[in-house]
């Protein structure tokens, strides 16, 4: 019995020393890391399946991360070989302006187009190819930053929220009136 005491004693009082060994954080990686994207997206375009992958997994402002894009043929398989451009816009309803952000060759049949925005918001990646004389464009969003807590959704159900309960105290308002001249109306006709 004494020596259980003395090791737990000694369990209580020794100096812990923890560590993570069976993952990295999200947070620590670059967009180098072999972890997974931040968004990956299948898509089926012309004859072309195209694979699109982001890292690091959560893009940050001012910190580099990476494109990756895989695009074979649907038919047989075999990838495509040419360049890939690669540009950037706003994801805003009106945001025409486009950045070109670099044209690349094949890497083993994938194509890695590096990236560091300056600001946090919602952009638009758009990736073009040419085949067989046909082109193909393919847009892609990308998140930079934390997202807001406040999105376009809640402000709408807000809004429209705000404008059930005004209409409802109007015709509350409107519905005390009626009664209060239907009722002097019902004093002024018995005398």
């Amino acid at each position: 019995m004494p020596f259980i005491l003395f090791f737990l004693l000694l369990l209580c009082w020794a100096p812990s020393h923890a560590h993570h060994v069976l993952g990295r954080p999200a947070y620590s990686l670059s967009e180098d890391s072999n972890t997974p994207p931040s968004m990956q997206v299948e898509t089926q375009i012309g004859d072309y399946f195209v694979t699109y992958m982001a890292f690091p997994a959560f893009p940050s402002p001012q910190q580099p991360g990476r494109v990756n894009l895989y695009a074979s043929r649907i038919d047989d398989g075999t990838p495509y070989l040419g360049e890939v451009s690669f540009k950037v816009r706003d994801a805003g309803w009106f945001s025409e302006d486009e950045e070109l952000l670099g044209v690349q060759p094949s890497d083993d049949n994938v194509y890695r187009q590096g990236f560091v925005f300056q600001e946090e918001g919602d952009y638009v990646i758009v990736a073009e190819f040419e085949s067989g004389g046909e082109p193909y464009i393919i847009d892609f969003p990308l998140r930079i930053g934390e997202p807001a807590a406040v999105g376009p959704m809640v402000i709408a159900a807000a809004v429209i929220l705000i404008v059930l309960i005004g209409v409802s105290i109007v015709q509350r308002k409107r519905m005390q009136r009626l009664k209060v001249r239907a009722h002097q109306q019902g004093i002024r006709g018995t005398k």
